[in-house]
């Protein structure tokens, strides 16, 4: 059974339907102590980090996440979920994240080129994957739907999936049992839906 986290950051309905889709029934889970008793655990969002992270921390959410992720179950942070992941975040100040990867969240840097880059980085991009169980099925490139301001930059050996807005940045990543996607494979139509299938099974 997989555990949806609910931290009052919203997109929970929509992974809970695309789980329904293949096959994979998911609980809305709020309550800390009742996160154990999952296989899977799946930490969505879409809002902002610093309120995300005060969310988890005054729910008590954070320390079970922090258990959770001892256990070896597999777990996935999609979109600000994946962000939160990581040890810190730029955005509105300077946020501490979870820590379960190293790493930090920063926004797009537009300053580089002559016309700024467009933030967010919203629609349909490219995405090219190394090998992984949550890649079973898939092209070594293929199109995710994503929607942010901000992105991951950490050690390339957690890096499992890359696409280039401006220049490449790591939309997907994996440490152990924990993975992280920055584009909503709930919104990705069948390659979506493929890494979600992979993600139960894995």
């Amino acid at each position: 059974m997989i555990a949806i986290v609910d931290y009052n950051m919203g997109n929970l309905r929509s992974v809970q339907n695309a789980c329904d889709k293949i096959g994979s029934p998911a609980a809305i889970v709020k309550d800390p102590d009742q996160l154990s008793a999952y296989d899977r655990v799946i930490l969505p969002g879409v809002g902002a980090f610093g309120d995300a992270m005060e969310h988890l921390k005054k729910s008590g959410m954070q320390e079970a996440l922090y258990s959770y992720a001892k256990s070896g179950n597999p777990m996935m942070g999609v979109c600000l979920g994946m962000q939160l992941l990581f040890e810190s975040s730029e955005e509105f100040g300077r946020h501490k994240g979870l820590g379960l990867i190293e790493g930090e969240v920063q926004r797009f840097d537009s300053s580089r080129f002559e016309t700024p880059l467009k933030v967010p980085h919203m629609g349909w991009n490219e995405i090219t994957v190394k090998d992984s169980v949550l890649f079973k099925g898939l092209a070594k490139t293929f199109y995710l739907y994503f929607v942010h301001s901000y992105h991951v930059v950490c050690k390339e050996e957690y890096i499992i999936g890359k696409t280039h807005y401006g220049y490449h940045f790591a939309s997907a990543v994996n440490k152990e049992n924990i993975y992280g996607f920055q584009p909503h494979p709930e919104k990705s139509h069948d390659n979506g839906l493929q890494i979600l299938k992979n993600f139960t099974e894995s």
